[in-house]
């Protein structure tokens, strides 16, 4: 027989939750309260100290910016998917690692071996960058069509496992296809070198990442914006019902969200070569999580933000070890830049969880 709680046993059960939540928000505060302590404190101790020149500083902006320009094309990928599924797509890196690899066997390599890369480097770039993009863009199609589709209305938690499982099969996928091996991907000499800016000196690759990560983003703002595809994401992104009703094909425009979204991160993965030269079948995974990171950042689901985001977590990266851990007395603190990346995604969980650009909902939009 079970027992009818009384009005008063149900006050002191409620109370005793306010009071556990109380305390639970008094030791999160106290939390951060050390955390914002421990950075204000290593900062202030290595600006004093400032054991780094005025050049050295300028490198690690410069590369910080870099990096975070990978990040931010990688890093719409997961939020263009998520703002229109509501899923973290975990196998994105996989899309990103598909596109070089690829191109790098089939084509810059041999193209490197015959010359013709150096004869034509920008038609070469151009070439290797479309087939990566379009190998990114035919594994996303792909991994939607068979893996997601069918769980299109499934409980959250049965994509995401999916996609764990989808970036496992892409990985060893391409590592039996390609082998386990390091690919080299060939040095173009008309971006050997430097460049002189502002007392320093900027890699070539740099400037070209950089640059070509400012193209997209404005290119990608001008497809999400003005034309008719871009409207139907966002009114997917919205109401699928809804957009249902108005004649929009929510099928096809997730497709093409997904492509989208590979399509950008094919381009990264082209950048990402030409900086650090190498290619193989496990690269995605860690740029890939460092991209999510940077879309939580930004606020996931928003293409801004996922933008800021990688810039930020960028420049954390790259200052973060000597600004925040020189100053705390940690040896070799930039053989901890990865710490600093993950590190990042717990404070924003912490301290501002929907992210630089989200909104904070009361209920859900309707």
């Amino acid at each position: 027989m079970e027992l009818i709680p009384t009005p008063l046993n149900a006050e002191s059960e409620m109370r005793a939750k306010l009071q556990d939540t109380d305390i639970i928000g008094i030791i999160l505060w106290i939390f951060r309260a050390v955390i914002l302590v421990l950075v204000v404190w290593g900062t202030i101790a290595a600006l004093l100290d400032n054991p780094y020149s005025t050049r050295q500083w300028l490198d690690f902006i410069v590369f910080g910016i870099a990096q975070g320009s990978m990040y931010a094309l990688i890093a719409i990928g997961y939020t263009l998917v998520y703002g229109v599924l509501f899923m973290i797509n975990f196998a994105h890196g996989e899309f990103f690692m598909s596109g070089v690899m690829t191109a790098t066997v089939f084509l810059a390599g041999p193209m490197a071996a015959s010359g013709f890369l150096n004869r034509n480097p920008i038609l070469s770039l151009l070439i290797i960058t479309l087939v990566s993009m379009a190998v990114s863009v035919l594994v996303a199609v792909v991994t939607e069509r068979i893996a997601y589709k069918p769980l299109r209305k499934a409980p959250r938690l049965v994509p995401l496992i999916t996609a764990i499982g989808a970036s496992f099969f892409w990985q060893y996928f391409f590592r039996g296809l390609f082998g386990s091996e390091v690919k080299p991907f060939p040095q173009l000499e008309i971006l050997t070198g430097t460049i002189p800016f502002l007392g320093t000196d900027i890699l070539k690759t740099h400037v070209v990442v950089i640059i070509v990560t400012i193209i997209m983003l404005v290119g990608l703002n001008f497809f999400i914006m003005r034309t008719k595809i871009g409207k139907a994401i966002r009114a997917v992104a919205e109401d699928k019902d809804v957009a249902a009703l108005m004649g929009i094909d929510v099928d096809r425009t997730v497709t093409i969200t997904f492509a989208t979204g590979a399509a950008m991160a094919g381009v990264a993965g082209v950048l990402f070569a030409l900086v650090f030269r190498q290619v193989h079948f496990f690269m995605g995974f860690i740029p890939g999580i460092k991209a999510f990171t940077a879309a939580v950042l930004g606020g996931i689901g928003s293409v801004p933000g996922a933008a800021i985001g990688g810039f930020f977590l960028g420049m954390f990266e790259s200052v973060g070890p000597a600004l925040f851990l020189e100053g705390l007395g940690i040896p070799a603190p930039h053989q901890l830049k990865d710490v600093i990346a993950f590190t990042m995604l717990v404070f924003v969980l912490i301290f501002r969880p929907q992210g630089i650009l989200g909104e904070r909902l009361s209920e859900e939009k309707a």
